[in-house]
């Protein structure tokens, strides 16, 4: 509480406000209210003496919940746990919470429970230091780019794009969907989207990643930051439908490159989150996972481990040890082989690159041996996948081919073959995604409680 904690510094008379995170009566003659502004987890202790003009009509009806604007004098404390605290000369109370009915008291609620009043939830101390931990996170993330010159760049939300072309996306429509205008041929009509507000197919993006590439062409290197939307029906502890992904986009880059700058764009956070949101990683380092402060300050001090796709199946194959699902070359490696990786073979970071062309994306550069593409995964431990990237396939010809391989068709991504057909420069970039960054760094067991407002499948409240 960056107010409340140097009060006694600036002077000795004060003015503050807050809720009231807890109150304490002894007697009749006496209230102390322990006031919290949701700038850190520290409150400062109100004394609200009966000579109070409101004290018996307003005070002692105050609970838990409650907003107050206190005057007072900053006095040395005479009890435990605070070396000053504020003797109160005046308390208006500006909006009463009901005892009775106010959801969060002082007993334990589950984090089920606080999913269902999510616009109340911020309150507790743990979403109050989850919220202050991204907040630090969203301006680590920005200062890392911006002190490299990197420009931040507004990708669309509505895109008629599909970056990774699964298909899994939100419809955006106008038309009137209990008389959708079909067009007529041969098997199922068609929906018409010539109709629709924008004359075509739209949907809600699932990447920015394309749009950065045409401003990394033109202003080499570049960042966005902001919402994507996956319409997946994945009711895990590690999807949301809508979530923010941060996707850096480097000209003149290539795969070593780009790997450099993940790895130093991690440590950056981690290090930034570690020096200046110490109270609250205390708490969750005391509260939520015993361990989170131990395996950051691991990460940021150590190499990560870098190996190819090929090298890793090969030490997966060779460990002895028993998965869930059996490795062979050309499977998407599942969270319990990439943390295995981290966390029994090299016990840090690992980065895998060249994987195989047909488990990738389109986009991604295809190496000479025609199998593999120049993809790359920052793995971490716990969590596994948390930085996915590659060079791009800067090759008109190349990434024609792969459009057509992938089944998607060349003529709905003209634009993003023109960036080859005219003055095409090698480049690089790579995604994170930011709940499942804050989920990793504070401990939290579920990806729900990192975002303000979680969108899951039949869920949409708030």
């Amino acid at each position: 509480m960056e107010y409340l904690r140097t009060i006694a510094h600036l002077r000795p008379r004060t003015n503050t406000f807050g809720a009231v995170a807890r109150v304490r009566r002894y007697s009749m003659d006496v209230s102390f209210f322990e006031l919290n502004d949701g700038s850190s987890m520290k409150s400062v202790q109100i004394v609200a003496p009966a000579e109070l003009s409101n004290y018996e009509s307003e005070l002692l009806k105050t609970g838990i919940g409650s907003s107050i604007e206190v005057h007072g004098d900053v006095v040395e404390s005479l009890g435990k746990g605070q070396a000053t605290e504020v003797k109160a000369t005046e308390i208006r109370v500006l909006g009463y919470a009901d005892p009775a009915t106010f959801p969060l008291q002082k007993k334990g609620t589950s984090m089920e429970y606080l999913r269902t009043i999510a616009h109340l939830r911020p309150r507790t101390n743990t979403f109050g230091a989850v919220a202050r931990v991204r907040n630090e996170i969203c301006k680590s993330i920005h200062n890392f780019f911006q002190s490299r010159g990197f420009i931040y760049v507004h990708s669309p939300i509505i895109t008629a794009s599909d970056c990774e072309g699964a298909g899994q996306m939100f419809h955006v429509t106008t038309l009137d969907l209990l008389k959708v205008p079909t067009k007529n041929g041969e098997g199922a009509p068609e929906v018409d989207y010539e109709q629709d507000f924008f004359g075509k197919a739209t949907s809600l993006t699932v990447s920015g990643q394309l749009e950065a590439e045409v401003y990394a062409t033109a202003l080499s290197d570049v960042y966005t930051f902001g919402p994507t939307f996956r319409a997946e029906n994945s009711n895990t502890s590690r999807h949301l439908a809508e979530f923010w992904m941060v996707e850096p986009e480097m000209a003149f880059c290539d795969l070593e490159g780009n790997m450099d700058t993940a790895e130093a764009f991690l440590k950056t956070i981690f290090t930034d989150v570690m020096n200046n949101c110490a109270e609250d990683m205390a708490f969750f380092n005391e509260r939520i996972d015993k361990t989170v402060l131990e395996t950051l300050t691991g990460i940021v001090n150590s190499k990560f481990e870098r190996l190819s796709y090929t090298e890793a199946v090969d030490v997966l194959k060779k460990s002895g040890a028993t998965f869930e699902f059996p490795v062979e070359w050309g499977i998407d490696l599942q969270s319990e082989h990439e943390r295995y990786l981290t966390e029994q073979v090299y016990k840090k970071p690992v980065i895998l690159y060249d994987y195989p062309k047909d488990i990738k994306a389109f986009y991604m550069r295809m190496n000479e041996d025609g199998k593999t593409v120049r993809a790359m995964d920052v793995l971490v431990p716990k969590v596994g996948e948390i930085i996915g990237g590659s060079q791009r396939e800067e090759r008109l010809e190349k990434l024609e081919q792969r459009m057509i391989d992938c089944g998607l068709p060349p003529e709905e991504y003209w634009w993003y073959l023109d960036l080859r057909r005219f003055g095409t420069v090698p480049h690089a970039g790579f995604g994170l995604g930011l709940e499942r960054t804050v989920q990793f760094v504070t401990g939290m067991g579920n990806i729900r409680d990192v975002i303000p407002f979680p969108r899951v499948p039949k869920s949409a409240e708030f």
